[in-house]
């Protein structure tokens, strides 16, 4: 600044009289002027990154008292609403119902190569949307199905590139800050995905000086992130791998890159179906609960999947256990009462 002067002073030599006092003056006021905007922009800047400090608190300390979940949604309803309304008025072929899912995830949400329809997803998770899509639409291949990642399924419904998502995705608290739920649909469990003559033997020290594989985004992630902290995995297991996608790692299992994968026991049953050197190590270690997920503001469309999925509970020729059977039981285990979904209790009031 003191440099500046000095140009300026120089600058104003010959100048004379009143015209240089004026000018100089007039330059003194505009220096000043943007050292005040200056600190205007700046104390306007701290503001903004203490509202933002202060709104990420705010929702942390939300998911802290976040208390069952699975619970958290809203009472079953048949009525259209805004959301359901604009799904069924879109025209001609674009009148479908937008779903994100996987394409990858055996016996859930994948392409069988050896299917009579070339390209046609089939899974547990594809028979769910068919399910909603027959009953939002009356037609249940009114259906665009979009292949998202593990970690796009939240961007996916905030973005509004899908109305909704079914792809084997966990409720829990810091979910709910950004996505609104269904009443669960499945239940399952964090699970230890390692070769059978491996020396791993769980979720337990046995994952020391180990490379253990997560998907980006995943409550497993989550978990290991949440357990190498307190102390309950041990310090040396190495969490760093992460993939966009869980059948990524099997891959990388498969490979060698890693020792070991923590992934859903739904999931990594499928998985080991799909690699017969490689085990479920260990019990579940956690309970986890699959819904369906849409925009926070979508109460309409949470309301009438939650009635589908009571509808589709209920269903004993075509509905849930004959879903099951169809694709899970040969994976998992012919009795479904371990992965049922539990009586649903609807504590979201709005």
């Amino acid at each position: 600044m003191t440099m500046h002067a000095r140009h300026l002073r120089a600058r104003l030599k010959g100048w004379g009289g009143v015209g240089a006092m004026a000018a100089a003056c007039a330059l003194a006021l505009v220096f000043a002027l943007a050292l005040t905007c200056t600190g205007s922009v700046a104390s306007q800047s701290a503001g903004a990154r203490t509202t933002q400090a202060l709104t990420t608190a705010g929702t942390a300390r939300a998911a802290d008292d976040c208390e069952a979940p699975e619970k958290q949604t809203l009472a079953p309803s048949r009525a259209d609403g805004p959301t359901i309304a604009a799904i069924k008025a879109r025209p001609g072929e674009k009148r479908k119902l937008i779903v994100g899912v996987d394409q990858n995830s055996y016996r859930w949400g994948y392409r069988d190569p050896n299917g009579g329809e070339s390209g046609r997803l089939e899974g547990f998770d594809i028979d769910l949307v068919h399910r909603i899509a027959e009953d939002i639409l009356g037609d249940p291949d009114a259906v665009q199905f979009k292949a998202i990642p593990t970690d796009q399924r939240i961007p996916a419904i905030q973005d509004g590139r899908v109305d909704l998502v079914v792809r084997t995705m966990t409720i829990n608290c810091p979910r709910l800050q950004d996505v609104a739920f269904s009443a669960p649909y499945f239940r399952t469990g964090q699970q230890v995905l390692a070769p059978k003559s491996s020396p791993v033997e769980g979720y337990d020290e046995t994952l020391a000086h180990r490379k253990v594989c997560t998907a980006k985004g995943s409550t497993a992630h989550a978990k290991l992130e949440e357990d190498r902290r307190s102390g309950d995995l041990p310090a040396s297991t190495d969490i760093s791998t992460t993939v966009p996608n869980q059948l990524d790692c099997l891959v990388r299992l498969q490979l060698g890159e890693v020792d070991a994968v923590v992934n859903d026991g739904a999931l990594a049953a499928s998985q080991a179906a799909q690699d017969p050197t490689v085990e479920l190590k260990g019990e579940a270690f956690t309970t986890e609960y699959y819904g369906v997920a849409m925009k926070k503001d979508a109460d309409d469309l949470v309301r009438r999947v939650n009635q589908i999925l009571v509808d589709f509970r209920q269903d004993t020729a075509t509905g849930w256990e004959a879903s099951y059977t169809k694709w899970l039981s040969a994976t998992m285990d012919d009795d479904p009462s371990a992965s049922r979904p539990p009586t649903p209790e609807y504590l979201r009031r709005s």
